[in-house]
């Protein structure tokens, strides 16, 4: 991970925003996203990672991003990350595909998703999830 000042910034609002949240194997949530951070080689793309659920999963707005002095490729790159329901999973994936930061980061962040090592138990939902992503990571990787 790149410890630059916007990093910092990145993580400390992650994990502020995350904190109380925990993941589908009930580990603090914030493990995602750093881990997500740890695989990404550039200021922008291990701040997207920090943040990349940020939108979605808490009261974090575009503004807040702004004001807290992101650059717009962060800020662009961490709103295609932010999955609108009303727009089918693999149309919101192909979007991402045009973005190099936010595809580097969601590449990551699905590799990671699909670990079926983290749970403690795998259930047919689960596995459905991961055949999911195996289709993202092909829209991505092609």
């Amino acid at each position: 991970m790149i410890y630059t000042k916007l990093t910092k910034i990145a993580m400390k609002l992650c994990f502020e925003k995350h904190k109380s949240q925990v993941d589908k194997c009930g580990l603090p949530y914030p493990f995602h996203p750093f881990h997500v951070a740890e695989s990404m080689v550039d200021e922008e793309s291990t701040c997207v990672a920090l943040l990349h659920d940020i939108l979605e999963d808490t009261d974090t707005t575009t503004d807040d991003l702004i004001s807290l002095g992101f650059t717009p490729a962060i800020i662009e790159a961490v709103c295609l990350m932010t999955h609108d329901d009303n727009m089918p999973y693999l149309e919101y994936v192909t979007q991402i595909k045009a973005n190099p930061i936010a595809r580097a980061v969601k590449i990551s962040d699905l590799m990671h998703n699909s670990d079926l090592t983290r749970l403690d138990t795998i259930s047919e939902r689960d596995v459905e999830r991961v055949e999911k992503y195996k289709k993202a990571l092909d829209i991505l990787l092609n």
